[in-house]
């Protein structure tokens, strides 16, 4: 949809549009848009007008409904929704039964108020970086759909950027929602690894997975994730944190922030739109510094281990008597995943302790660090090599190159559109644990000076 989550949200409160209105519109757009996109594997058109006739009606009866009231919203299909099969990108997982309750993030805002609409296209178990998946077909970037949504989350990116939903669900492994969010030009949040609950998603790697939001305004999203707080105890990985909204920060400004940009390793093998990005952010926030952090190339190392040896060790039982059946970017992976040493995944233990070390003592001193998002902008569907500065690079992988460390210490993550013209491409907003009311804090700035603006695709308004 065109309009934001919270104006529709306050115009159903002023019974200005019914909740009933809006989700038909919805679906029409979906209807309309969803073939040239392919971000919906699942729509759940009965289920989401029952729901908004329950919110109309709430209304209409005078009682108080939360932020997002009538609110479309989608989520990545291996988030479990109720009555629809949890297929996480696989054909496998079609033998599941329906899910018979929502996953945490899909209930947090469903309490909110907001409509659920389906489920979205994702990497098979979310492991990938452009969503090509053989199943179900590509994602396809609303700017241009000859080239890839990123990935895994690439469904939710796609979604939003197209107008079909102002808010979508993602995860976030190495980068599945900051990938998408860059090449498709919206704002998404991977959260502080612990923040948010994963009950009732498919886990691709437990001990890096995060789930997050994606949307077209700072607002919005900051909606969605305060939305999304709360408390689990199905999810041993949630931190025991004071739950911490953010929508009330997003006017204080960027006082008292001091915020760099990241050199070495996230200055490297990137095409020039990927720095000219960090350029226009930095000089939007009067960034003047410029800091490293040495460790960051063994770290995303330490991610590539981590990830082949948890993942593998997930799906060995497939593996071992259906690996016809997976997705075929991703078998070859998860098969050698399983053949790893055990004192190679400890030494890659080893390396993200002292690459976590590293990071707390930079936060010591900088509140915010910048960094691209991806090396590049969308690539073109079937591409398997990014040419940069004449070196030949595998190219789904190395779209996570300035994603994966910060994923490997569990970082907060805010990630912006910041392309000034062609196509779109983001910059990481990164903080240190527990502080992402600061990023919203630099993000509302860098929107509100018009530097980071998301709109609906040409073609899709």
């Amino acid at each position: 949809m065109t309009e934001t989550a919270l104006a529709l949200a306050a115009a159903i409160r002023r019974r200005q549009i019914s909740a009933v209105d809006v989700t038909e519109a919805a679906l029409s757009r979906i209807a309309a848009h969803n073939p040239k996109v392919n971000a919906f594997t699942t729509v759940t058109a009965e289920a989401a007008r029952r729901d908004a006739v329950a919110v109309d009606t709430a209304l209409a009866s005078g009682q108080t409904l939360g932020p997002l009231a009538g609110v479309p919203f989608a989520a990545k299909n291996l988030f479990d929704i109720t009555g629809v099969v949890t297929i996480a990108g696989s054909v496998i997982e079609q033998r599941r039964a329906p899910a018979t309750q929502d996953a945490f993030g899909v209930a947090r805002l469903r309490a909110a108020g907001a409509i659920c609409l389906g489920a979205l296209n994702m990497d098979e178990y979310a492991y990938g970086f452009t969503t090509e998946n053989s199943h179900y077909g590509p994602a396809r970037n609303p700017h241009d759909v000859t080239r890839t949504a990123g990935g895994s989350s690439g469904g939710s990116g796609a979604a939003v950027a197209a107008g079909l939903v102002p808010i979508t669900l993602g995860t976030d492994t190495n980068g599945s929602i900051r990938v998408p969010a860059s090449v498709d030009g919206i704002f998404g949040l991977k959260p502080t690894y612990g923040r948010l609950s994963r009950a009732g998603a498919v886990l691709f790697i437990p001990s890096l997975d995060h789930i997050g939001p994606f949307a077209r305004t700072v607002a919005d999203l900051a909606a969605a994730y305060d939305a999304l707080l709360g408390h689990d105890p199905a999810d041993p990985a949630q931190a025991d944190r004071p739950l911490e909204p953010v929508s009330g920060a997003l006017d204080r400004g960027l006082d008292g922030l001091r915020i760099a940009r990241l050199g070495g390793h996230f200055a490297k093998l990137g095409l020039p739109e990927a720095y000219r990005a960090v350029d226009t952010v930095a000089d939007a926030l009067d960034v003047s510094a410029e800091v490293d952090l040495p460790g960051a190339a063994s770290a995303r190392s330490a991610a590539y281990l981590i990830t082949a040896a948890e993942g593998a060790q997930l799906r060995l039982p497939d593996l071992r008597t259906q690996p016809e059946r997976f997705e075929p970017h991703s078998v070859d992976r998860l098969l050698a995943g399983g053949l790893i040493p055990a004192q190679w995944v400890l030494h890659a233990q080893r390396l993200r302790a002292m690459f976590r070390a590293e990071v707390a003592a930079l936060f010591a001193h900088w509140d915010i660090l910048i960094a691209p998002a991806t090396p590049s902008c969308a690539t073109v569907l079937g591409q398997d090599v990014l040419e940069v500065d004449g070196v030949s690079l595998p190219l789904r992988p190395s779209f996570g190159m300035y994603t994966q460390p910060i994923s490997c210490v569990g970082l907060p993550v805010l990630a912006v559109p910041a392309a000034k013209q062609g196509l779109p491409i983001g910059v990481q907003l990164i903080g240190a644990p527990w502080t992402e009311a600061k990023l919203f804090r630099a993000a509302a700035v860098l929107e509100a000076q018009g530097v980071c603006i998301s709109r609906v695709a040409a073609g899709f308004g």
